[in-house]
């Protein structure tokens, strides 16, 4: 039996759920933990203060689920490789935010967007050059390492749709460049189906993979519509924990879905349900 962690994203929950009752819902859905998300409104924001979010810590233990890790969405709007400047700097303050905070909730990633050279769902979203992106993206990860290094916390650059670091090969080597051992990849497994192989580039990433997001994707559909629930698309999932086990990664595995219209904390069951017989935890 694989005994990873099982985790679910914030995002999975109703929308405007109070993090109290999603930390209630989660353990009775049976899992180990959540990944909270910073945003500009809500219960963890940029100007959160330490009491503030020890506060959502204590909450958390007193019901008993982990808090996994820190995710956001803004780095689809402040861009680490924008053609503007000062959006750079922005998304750079929001990592050394996300920093700060993680330290307060006594998690071990953050995960970040290392860049876009183009956004799919964001059609007015400037096309920055693919050379720009990497130099930019390269640079700024190099002066947010040592600040992730004092705090003993991993920046973990998430693998999306975002035209970059198209290939495993090609983040192994970013990484590696950055020559930090806070700084490496969350790696989306339904993410890279519409590319590649996911135990594939779980083999080649290796220790480099800090955390992990599942997803299905139907690769017969190619768009963002292909995206799925749990065991309803094309990913191998016995071949990724396989490759998972091989590459002897120990931390949370974490469910990254979107609750539907209707009834959404059925997702909430359903995808615990599917998480147990991916990871093969039996009644656990």
């Amino acid at each position: 039996m694989y005994t990873q962690k099982k985790g679910i994203s914030q995002w999975a929950f109703p929308v405007n759920m109070s993090l109290k009752d999603c930390f209630n819902l989660a353990k009775e859905a049976k899992f180990d933990g959540i990944e909270v998300a910073i945003g500009e409104e809500g219960e963890i924001t940029l100007s959160s203060t330490k009491r503030d979010i020890q506060k959502i810590a204590k909450i958390s233990r007193s019901i008993g689920v982990e808090i996994s890790s820190l995710a956001t969405g803004l780095f689809w709007d402040y861009s680490l490789t924008s053609d503007n400047s000062s959006e750079r700097e922005k998304a750079k303050g929001i990592v050394e935010k996300m920093l700060e905070v993680a330290n307060w909730l006594e998690v071990d990633t953050i995960l970040i967007i290392p860049g876009a050279v183009d956004v799919f769902f964001k059609p007015g979203f400037p096309v920055v050059s693919y050379d720009k992106v990497y130099e930019r993206s390269f640079q700024a990860l190099k002066e947010l390492a040592p600040i992730a290094e004092t705090y003993k916390i991993n920046i973990a650059i998430e693998n999306v749709w975002n035209k970059f670091l198209l290939s495993p090969l090609e983040m192994k080597h970013f990484i590696d460049s950055i020559g930090s051992s806070y700084v490496g990849v969350y790696f989306d497994v339904g993410n890279v189906l519409q590319m590649g192989f996911p135990e594939q580039w779980i083999k080649i990433l290796g220790s480099r993979i800090k955390k992990v997001h599942v997803k299905d994707f139907k690769k017969s559909v190619g768009t963002a519509e292909g995206f799925v629930n749990l065991l309803y698309g094309d990913v191998n999932w016995p071949d990724v924990i396989s490759a998972l086990k091989e590459i002897g990664y120990n931390s949370y595995i974490i469910a990254e879905l979107f609750p539907p219209k209707f009834y959404p904390e059925s997702l909430i069951f359903e995808t615990s349900i599917s998480m147990d017989k991916i990871l093969n935890r039996g009644d656990k």
